[in-house]
């Protein structure tokens, strides 16, 4: 068990993770019981917290991904909807229009001029996890120059 432990603050050295990270990362190293019995200890500590991996999370890739494809990455890592509503809440990101513009700009600098670059961009867009309405509102805000 304390292998385990080791292994699991070894882990969180790295990089802040999840229970449910976590747990999975430690599947293969000891039973069920002795990794919950870890993760509420590393819990109790201070030292394993999904609210701050959300954070951390935000943090790094916020400014990168639309709402929809931040949450969607959160959920797959195994955080709970509340949290995740309260970290996208609490972190200070630029409005969904504002990165979704600094993206656009990094990538395409002009506005589409035909029909098919203008679906190449809602799809790039789009797969960053921007809504259709921000991208419609980006993109018809744009003058082709």
């Amino acid at each position: 068990m304390k292998e385990l432990r080791q292994q699991a603050i070894r882990l969180l050295a790295r990089r802040e993770h999840t229970h449910a990270e976590l747990r999975k990362k430690l599947e293969g190293e000891g039973t069920t019981a002795e990794i919950d019995a870890v993760l509420a200890d590393l819990a109790g500590c201070g030292l394993l917290s999904d609210e701050r991996a959300t954070a951390s999370y935000l943090r790094g890739h916020g400014a990168r991904f639309g709402a929809a494809r931040l949450k969607q990455t959160l959920r797959a890592k195994g955080v709970d909807a509340d949290t995740i509503a309260a970290g996208l809440e609490n972190a200070e990101l630029p409005g969904e229009l504002e990165r979704a513009r600094a993206i656009w700009q990094r990538k395409f600098r002009t506005a589409p001029r035909d029909p098919h670059e203008w679906a190449r961009q809602v799809r790039f867009l789009q797969s960053r996890g921007f809504s259709v309405d921000v991208i419609r509102r980006l993109l018809k805000g744009q003058d082709p120059e």
